[in-house]
Parts: structure tokens; sequence; C-alpha cells
């Protein structure tokens, strides 16, 4: 039986692979905004969803990011080593739960409370990933490790403290080109760092 919304009518799914994260074709008729209905097909990558979180710190001005590689972007012209702020996927935590431990296996920073400051889709036209964004402060008690992720995940991780004004100068630069960390980074420069001049 078909999965029928106001305006999307599931007609056909299927499991294109299954082998790290779930890739599925879809075909389906979706009502346009003239009524008529229009048959079209999407193929989706379901890896779940995810929870990145930048480190921050008022009085120094720091921050913390980390290096890591990438291979998707790697073969898209990229040497590959982005700098990032910390992320992983819930994996049936809670957004919140997540970030802590991946904040601490990936910077060696623990975190108590961290604050939510937004959700997003990060590329809804094939992936259904909703990351959601925190902000927590840190200080020099916090750092309970090297950090540097899980090496049996084939994590290699670099921890990076930057002060804020050269985490801005790397996106100009192109340095920093992790759009979750780009929105971050903003999102700090707007309400925390307050770099707007009056």
């Amino acid at each position: 039986m078909a999965e029928t919304t106001e305006r999307v009518r599931v007609i056909e799914s299927q499991v294109l692979s299954n082998d790290w994260y779930l890739l599925k074709k879809t075909i389906f008729d979706f009502r346009r905004a003239d009524g008529s209905w229009q048959r079209q097909q999407r193929e989706t990558y379901d890896r779940g969803n995810g929870a990145t979180l930048l480190l921050y710190q008022l009085t120094t001005r720091k921050v913390v990011l980390i290096r890591q590689f990438r291979f998707p972007a790697y073969i898209n012209g990229h040497d590959g080593m982005l700098v990032e702020a910390p992320a992983g996927l819930l994996d049936q935590a809670t957004p919140e739960q997540r970030i802590r431990a991946e904040a601490e296996e990936e910077t060696g920073y623990r975190v108590g409370e961290v604050r939510k400051v937004f959700e997003a889709f990060m590329s809804p036209g094939s992936v259904t990933e909703k990351l959601y964004f925190f902000i927590a402060e840190y200080d020099d008690t916090s750092k309970v490790s090297q950090g540097g992720g899980i090496e049996d995940e084939g994590e290699d991780i670099e921890v990076l403290e930057l002060h804020f004004d050269e985490a801005m100068a790397m996106i100009r630069r192109g340095e920093i080109v992790d759009g979750k960390t780009i929105m971050l980074l903003q999102y700090a420069a707007l309400h925390l760092f307050n770099e707007r001049r009056s």
C-alpha cells in the first residue's frame, strides 16, 4: 500500500545499498502548487541524524576545532584534511549525550552543559540527516585526555585550539570549508564574540 500525505504519495521504494548506511530509490507522486500530481523519483542516503559542537572560551577568545581526513572531500579535489567542529552520528543517543561523548573522544575536552542553538538539514537534496548544533564553554580544567578520536573507527584527529579571529580568517582564506563549522563560527561571531561593529 502506498504511503500518502497531503502532497506526497509513495508508490515504490527499493533498497540500492545497505552496507555502510542505507541508500534507497523511491518513486512517488508529488502534488504541485496547481493541484496536479507529478510522478518523480529520488535516491536518498539515510545515515541517521547527528550533532556538532563549538567549544569556545570568551576570556581568551579561543575555540577548539579538529583536523581529520575526509575521503569524499579528497575525491572531490581537496587534500581531504578538513578543519571541523567535533561531530558525530547520534546512534540511539540523545543529541546532548552524543555530542558530549564525541567532544571528549575527538578533542579530549569533557563538557557538562551544552546549549543547542539550532537544527539544520545539511544536504536535503539527497541526504536525510538532520544535524543538531550546540555550543559549550571550556577551560583548561576541561581537558581530560589528548583526544584524537577512536583508532578502530579510522579516526586520526588533530586537536586545534585557535584564536577566534584566526578561525574566521581561515574561512576567508578557504582553509575552513566544512559547512557545519562555518555555520557555528558565524553563529559565534554574531552571538558570542559580537564581531559586529557599531
